[in-house]
């Protein structure tokens, strides 16, 4: 019998303590680090949901496994465990682990970017946009047209517009493109799914112009679980083979291990080909560590071992994108604009809809997350002009959407946190035609939404 109730797949072993604000002392916190959330105390917000890089529960397994840690610099047993596991779900030639997964970026187009060099992808995310744009390549969007409205029901957002690809490569050059970049879940677009069929479809035109194809697969657990989900003919799919599928398709990828691992820290770039390797190893040594260990503790690999076996449970994935919808489903219902449909691992409010009259170039993002702060302790984040409206010659324009992020740690919220803030976005929504934008009054020359600075209109 199927109950209505999807339970949490774990107990809870241990806990930590949330301190208490009021409004007036939120109201005070955030005026005081420049109405940017990054800057608050963490132990100053009631429900953390900036991000759920890094910031999920490890199981007793894992804090079992980091007991076994070996700290040798080279040739760790812990080495051989954690690439074994990653070939096990991504049998790539090559495991270059990094300390996170913008490390695995810098590398990667470090190596491959460059003035001239132009790499496409469904949706670059901020630091891997960054990172290309920091070695004077370019990143271009070619999401599908659904995945730039909030409102589409499509089952698979995320997927790459091939028209548009095939154009971009013809137009380009095969020369001028070192790698063609999919995002899986695509984040910057509402952490929407890529579909399989769209992936082989990608990868087959990748092989028609010779052209390298790598998967930013921060979660590709939770993709494969929308591919189980809503794809013809994969319902009766393992979720491991449909990983082992999606790898298969790709010569490489870069991975933040703080996401769908299961990790507090860590990532890896895989790949096949042997002088890239050789190049990205290198790079590797001279920045992050030895190639057996690459900025990590023998006992993060342990825990992160652990991590991808335990990421690929039904059980496990089913509760984690049934409780995302919990809360999605429920503020939609409310008639709160989120992105739809919901994806994994965050729900996405529509700024642009829930405050129409703040123009994108006062920063309505912002504005709802500074709000959410205030009304009710929650840490959110923007994705919409803030993040993405600069471009490298320092000209702004408005960004395709105008969103605020509510990311979902794994294993760390019960169900009685998540109906707090279905509370708290109904009453920052009934409030809505009062708030005001911002202007940034002090901002650094790269990813500015980490440590800028706004002062309200």
């Amino acid at each position: 019998m199927e109950f209505k109730t999807i339970i949490e797949p774990f107990k809870i072993h241990s806990v930590a303590t949330i301190a208490m604000t009021t409004q007036e002392q939120r109201e005070k916190l955030i005026t005081g680090v420049g109405n940017n959330l990054f800057s608050l105390h963490s132990d100053d917000v009631l429900i953390d949901l900036l991000t759920d890089s890094g910031t999920g529960a490890m199981s007793r397994n894992q804090w079992a496994a980091i007991q076994r840690g070996d700290e040798s610099y080279a040739g760790s047993p812990s080495w051989f465990k954690f690439k074994d596991a990653v070939q096990n779900l991504f049998p790539y030639t090559h495991v270059i682990p990094t300390h996170q997964g913008r490390a695995a970026e810098k590398i990667l187009f470090t190596a491959l970017g460059g003035p001239g060099k132009v790499i496409p992808s469904n949706t670059h995310f901020d630091t891997t946009r960054a990172n290309i744009e920091y070695s004077k390549a370019e990143a271009v969007d070619l999401v599908i047209a659904e995945g730039r409205d909030p409102s589409s029901l499509h089952p698979f957002k995320g997927n790459m517009d091939l028209v548009a690809l095939e154009e971009f490569i013809i137009k380009t050059g095969v020369a001028n493109i070192p790698v063609v970049m999919m995002t899986i879940t695509n984040n910057s677009g509402g952490g929407q799914p890529v579909s399989l069929e769209n992936l082989k479809a990608v990868s087959a035109m990748c092989k028609k112009y010779n052209l390298p194809f790598f998967l930013d697969a921060c979660r590709f657990a939770e993709n494969a679980w929308f591919i189980r989900e809503r794809e013809a003919g994969q319902s009766e799919c393992n979720i491991v083979d449909i990983v082992r599928e999606i790898a298969s398709l790709a010569d490489g990828m870069t991975m933040s291990a703080k996401k769908d691992p299961l990790g507090n820290i860590g990532g890896w770039l895989a790949l096949n080909d042997d002088a890239l390797a050789e190049k990205c190893r290198n790079l590797l040594i001279l920045t992050e560590g030895f190639p057996t260990y690459g900025g990590l503790a023998g006992r993060d690999l342990e825990a992160l071992a652990v991590g991808l076996t335990e990421i690929v449970s039904h059980d496990y994935l089913k509760y984690r994108i049934t409780s995302t919808a919990y809360l999605g489903n429920a503020l939609s219902e409310l008639g709160i604009p989120v992105m739809l449909p919901i994806g994994g691992h965050a729900v996405y409010l529509d700024a642009k809809a829930f405050l129409p009259h703040i123009p994108a170039l006062q920063y309505p993002g912002q504005s709802l997350a500074v709000e959410l702060y205030k009304v009710g302790g929650i840490r959110g984040c923007e994705i919409g002009t803030v993040m993405f409206g600069r471009k490298p010659d320092g000209t702004e324009v408005a960004a395709p959407m105008e969103l605020v992020r509510l990311a979902i740690p794994r294993r760390t919220y019960t169900q009685s946190h998540i109906d707090y803030v279905i509370e708290v976005c109904a009453e920052v929504h009934k409030n809505a035609s009062r708030l005001r934008g911002y202007k940034i009054a002090k901002e650094p020359a790269s990813l500015r939404h980490f440590t800028s600075e706004f002062a309200p209109l």
